[in-house]
């Protein structure tokens, strides 16, 4: 990824607590920060922004059905976000909430920019109103979907008011151009051929105001300047923050921003109608919009009439029996990134939990310590070096090369998942070439044999060493673990390290002679798949 990097999630709305759909966005893009700051090894260049989406019009009538003002409601529930991403270890740069001053004096900035050069203006609209969503549907969207709302399935209704209106039919073509020559702004490619199809049929301007109504819900928003007879429309405030967090003198190298990241029902409003009020404002389009798809659970749609949510409560039931580092490296490798839906299936879990920590990451670098404490007294002697196994394909460190070279690959798709996957593939080879060599056979033929004891070491130097490649690739997924590991052998990347030199086998940042490595503690004890699921 390029640095300066500014990745963002969607800004959630409040009127609801979180659950795995918002960890989930939030955890990619957490993923994609960590992976950025290691690839430019300055923390400092990369942005991570997430945060609330307060001023719809159920967060009024939420609250007053709690007994408590807007605010006051907005702030429990914005408070609920910010504690659940503080329990998944996610390391974002900032939490903007659309409630904020520094938010809201730049929507009014923008807004009268909009005004002065004419692409917002005063009209009527006639539409179907999704009073779920909070939004417009044209008439031909409303057909499509029978006249009820695509996402919850209640009636539309068709109703006129009194609006500003953003000329996005202005926009057309340019923006048309712009995904033509930009094949990666909005991914993956099915996304794209969705935009571009919805595109064929024209694009009409939206409004971006509401009229304030004897409707306490009508007044709770960012009043339209010049005209507090208007409030702006919801998600043209929401759209905003991506842009208003980074305005400022010491924040403004992040724009464009790098990726936004989001779910498959939104990708409208971030690949054609966000787009579009950029080119208004003359500012640049950021460089790629990601919409992935949605969890299921147990293979069914979640749905709040069937109770079935992947709650907070269940993630945390998750993360006290097989630990955070854990549930994360679900969410990323298991999850929606794609144009498919993903299960979150309990049998799922602990089969991927068992094959990719218990019996890879964490038995791969507990036996190769294990060994090296045995014979070395836990340190690299001496003259180690690469050694190729008889028999084998491919050296370790042709293996390391090509899983960094796939994971940089991978990142630049933003597919972190696949990225997090190559960490693994070198552990794959790390048991594969154990099996090849048999150091435990070996190490029973160094009195009779000299020459063997060499042999042991470069084989243990070449399984550690690969198994620290691995650790580095795996780290944005497994913070915590890999932290363990690199303590437990020495090896914690230092400060201004990039990825490509730490993901080099014996470069710079390699294990040498001397270096302890240590038994340490289990990273991952393997799970009994006939246990329950957590509840």
């Amino acid at each position: 990824m390029a640095s300066p990097t500014y990745i963002t999630t969607p800004i959630y709305y409040v009127n609801d607590r979180p659950h795995i759909g918002h960890c989930y966005t939030t955890g990619l893009a957490d993923c994609l920060a960590r992976f950025s700051r290691l690839a430019s090894g300055d923390p400092s260049q990369t942005y991570f922004l997430t945060g609330t989406d307060e001023h719809a019009d159920k967060v009024v009538t939420s609250a007053a059905a709690h007994g408590m003002t807007p605010l006051q409601w907005a702030d429990r529930n914005a408070a609920a976000f910010e504690e659940a991403f503080r329990a998944c270890n996610y390391t974002h740069d900032d939490f903007v909430r659309t409630t904020q001053d520094r938010h809201k004096t730049k929507v009014i900035e923008y807004i009268n920019a909009l005004l002065a050069s004419g692409d917002v203006y005063l009209g009527e609209y006639t539409g179907w109103w999704d009073a779920s969503q909070e939004e417009y549907l044209t008439e031909t969207m409303a057909k499509e979907a029978g006249f009820i709302s695509p996402v919850t399935g209640k009636p539309l209704v068709k109703r006129s008011e009194k609006n500003y209106f953003f000329r996005l039919s202005k926009y057309q073509a340019r923006l048309k151009a712009h995904i033509d020559a930009h094949p990666t702004f909005i991914l993956p490619e099915a996304r794209r051929n969705e935009v571009l199809g919805r595109l064929r049929d024209g694009l009409e301007d939206i409004p971006v105001s509401r009229a304030v109504t004897d409707d306490p819900a009508s007044r709770w928003g960012i009043l339209m300047p010049n005209d507090p007879g208007h409030r702006i429309y919801v998600w043209i405030d929401a759209l905003f923050n991506y842009l208003s967090v980074v305005d400022r003198p010491e924040l403004s190298r992040f724009w464009p921003a790098s990726v936004h990241l989001m779910a498959k029902d939104i990708l409208w409003f971030h690949a054609v109608i966000w787009p579009c009020m950029l080119m208004a404002l003359n500012r640049p389009l950021p460089r790629r919009v990601y919409a992935h798809s949605y969890w299921v659970r147990e293979g069914v749609k979640m749905s709040k009439s069937l109770g079935n949510f992947v709650t907070i409560e269940v993630m945390q039931a998750y993360a006290a029996r097989y630990g955070m580092d854990a549930l994360r490296w679900y969410l990323l490798t298991q999850g929606p990134s794609g144009t498919t839906d993903a299960d979150f299936s309990h049998a799922r879990f602990v089969e991927v939990f068992n094959a990719d920590l218990a019996n890879g990451i964490g038995n791969c670098a507990s036996r190769v310590g294990n060994m090296i404490d045995k014979y070395f007294g836990g340190v690299l002697p001496e003259g180690v070096r690469e050694h190729v196994a008889e028999g084998s394909t491919r050296s370790l460190s042709a293996c390391c090369a090509a899983s960094a070279a796939n994971t940089m690959k991978a990142l630049d798709t933003c597919d972190a998942g696949e990225a997090l996957l190559a960490g693994i593939a070198i552990v794959r080879e790390v048991d594969q070439y154990i099996n090849l060599t048999s150091p435990f056979k070996l190490a029973k033929t160094v009195d009779a044999d000299p020459s063997a004891k060499t042999r042991l070491a470069d084989i243990l130097y070449t399984c550690a060493e690969a198994i620290r490649v691995a650790s580095v690739l795996l780290s944005p997924g497994l913070p915590t673990k890999m932290a363990q590991l690199w303590s437990a052998w020495g090896c914690a990347p230092a400060a201004g390290a990039t990825l490509e030199s730490l993901a080099s086998f014996a470069g710079v940042h390699g294990l040498r002679a001397g270096s302890r490595v240590t038994k340490g503690e289990i990273l991952f004890m393997r799970a009994d798949p006939a246990e329950p699921a957590p509840a």
